[in-house]
Formats: C-alpha cells, structure tokens, sequence
C-alpha cells in the first residue's frame, strides 16, 4: 500500500520527495529461492538521516486527541473550539507531532513549538507544511473511494543534500485511521478499517502493552478483513493479486 501511495503522492505532489528507490528485488534476493518469498513484499529505499518527530496530522478528533480534549479543551497544547463532539470533522487539519521514543519507549505528543526546538524550526516547518499537503490530497483520493481519513502519522529524513524526503510507510492501516464513510456518525467512536479493531480488543482483555500476547482467530481474520477491505478500496486490486 505504500507503495501505492508513493506513486499517487509523487503524481499530486511532483516536488515531493520519497525514500522509495524501486520495487525490483536486488539480486541476492531475486533467486529461486528467495524471490517467491520477497515478491511484493519489500521495496529498496534511500538510506536517510531520520528526524525523531513522528509527523501526525488530524482531520477528526478522535483516539488520543479526543481523551486530551475532554479533559483539558487542548490537542498538543492547541486550543480546540468548544463543543466539538467525538468523531467530529475538524474545520481545518492539524499538525500534531509527537517524539519519536526509542524501540519500547512510548511516543510522547508534543506542541509545534516542542517540535520546532527538537528538530530546529526550519525542518519542523518543512515537515508541517508537507505533511499537511500530502493529507489533503490523500484525504481527497480517499473521499472518492468512500473512505474518511481520520488521522495519519508521517515520518520524515534527510538525504545527503539536507533535503527533506519522505520515509518509511504511508498512510496504511497500522498508521492511519480509516474509516467507512457510508457508515460515519458523530458523536461515537467509528467502525474502523485498520488496526484500532485490534488495539480495542487488547484494551478490553487487559493485555494492551503486554508482550506474547496470543491473538485468537477470530480477531486475527477480524482485522485481516479490514485491512483487505482498506487496500482492495484505496488501491483498487484485488488483495490476492499482491500475495
């Protein structure tokens, strides 16, 4: 799906820049023996300086946007309207970064400002404006598709030439919120069609954060069957063709 999104994005978008070099195997992979296992599964991409600051835009309040408002009337120490309620379309997107913490470490939401100290002004107004380029056109190629973006999280590196360049995967289930647009109602939580099914069930069970967890079937075919239904809407092949 990244991979899709990388050429969309690029036709939108002709100055962005992507860490994608080619979808080709390189030649130690693109064997007998390995090929049938790798195909349509990795891509080859530039070797990037990574900014640690996860790049998260929001259209709709909702997950952790949602909690902060309730409780203080703030996103990442933004003043919200009041009265909003759950789910709600945002009268314009917002840029809310937060840190990048290290592998076990939890992401922290920080303000633009916190941002801008972290990874010096000029990359953090860089990486604002882009990221909220690339969701409205993302947002709009969605709406067409009858799926609401809610919510995506971007991440960012620098080449060679300290230019700006677009990394790591993009706007895919495990780091967007999708949501049905035939099926969208505020004031509640949304029917999703991406990974908040499954963080839903760790919550309700109490192994939300817990390692070894054991998925049962049921939530595994659960979550597989939004994930399918996300890329089969948004890339328009069939998934089977990619496996």
């Amino acid at each position: 799906m990244s991979a899709h999104w990388f050429s969309v994005l690029q036709q939108e978008i002709p100055e962005l820049r992507t860490h994608l070099l080619t979808l080709d195997l390189p030649p130690k992979l693109n064997t007998p023996e390995f090929a049938p296992l790798y195909k349509n599964r990795v891509m080859q991409v530039k070797k990037l300086k990574i900014l640690p600051v996860e790049s998260i835009v929001r259209g709709y309040i909702t997950g952790s946007a949602w909690s902060s408002y309730t409780k203080t009337g703030l996103v990442n120490d933004l003043k919200m309207p009041a009265d909003l309620q759950e789910s709600q379309k945002l009268e314009q997107p917002l840029w809310t970064p937060s840190t990048k913490a290290e592998l076990g470490e939890k992401d922290e939401n920080i303000s633009p400002k916190e941002a801008s100290k972290l990874i010096g002004a000029d990359y953090a107004k860089k990486i604002e404006v882009l990221s909220l380029q690339i969701y409205a056109r993302a947002r709009d190629y969605a709406a067409a598709r009858g799926i609401i973006i809610a919510d995506t999280k971007f991440e960012f590196g620098v080449d060679e030439d300290g230019e700006v360049v677009l990394a790591d995967e993009v706007l895919t289930p495990d780091s967007s919120r999708f949501w049905d647009a035939k099926k969208y109602q505020v004031g509640r939580p949304q029917d999703s069609l991406d990974k908040q099914y499954l963080r839903d069930w760790l919550t309700s069970t109490g192994q939300k954060g817990k390692e070894g967890v054991a998925m049962t079937l049921e939530v595994a075919e659960r979550t597989k069957k939004g994930y399918q239904e996300a890329f089969e809407r948004l890339v328009e092949k069939p998934w089977e063709s990619f496996i």
